[in-house]
């Protein structure tokens, strides 16, 4: 890394061509394990499926929209546990096809559990869960002790 920016026939003190090369350990203890690593099949992955969770609030609802890319309904719940939103569920592995040599494989599997902390005053009633195109959407409405009031300002 360190060494293009100097130019040709130029030395490097030994200190600077130590960084650059303990540059990726480095970056490894501050950033933890990479996603990725290297066998001797090819590369395999080291962290599991986690669906990726968008949470809106309105004067009467929250709304939490959840992607789950390739799962089917049947593979996944969602729960009201005291003032949590629990969705839990598996996204399988795609069986590998016989003749293929994969030479990527990005896809993420696995079990995979989201919780997201809730208002007291929720009515819990009232919670609708819909699954279309790999899109969980969970509408919740509040209580009108839980929906937002504006209070003024007094100078």
């Amino acid at each position: 890394m360190l060494r293009t920016l100097v130019p040709t026939g130029a030395r490097l003190p030994r200190m600077m061509v130590d960084f650059d090369d303990d540059f990726g350990r480095m970056v490894e203890r501050f950033f933890g394990k990479p996603m990725m690593t290297e066998t001797g099949e090819g590369w395999t992955e080291l962290m599991k499926f986690e669906p990726r969770v968008n949470v809106a609030e309105t004067d009467s609802t929250i709304e939490a929209t959840v992607e789950l890319p390739g799962v089917k309904a049947e593979d996944f719940h969602v729960d009201l546990l005291e003032n949590e939103l629990v969705i839990s569920g598996e996204k399988k592995e795609e069986t590998e096809e016989k003749g293929k040599t994969w030479h990527r494989v990005e896809r993420r599997h696995g079990e995979f559990r989201r919780v997201l902390p809730l208002p007291a005053n929720v009515d819990r009633e009232k919670i609708e869960a819909v699954y279309k195109d790999g899109l969980l959407k969970v509408t919740i409405v509040k209580t009108a002790e839980t929906a937002r009031k504006a209070i003024p300002v007094k100078a």
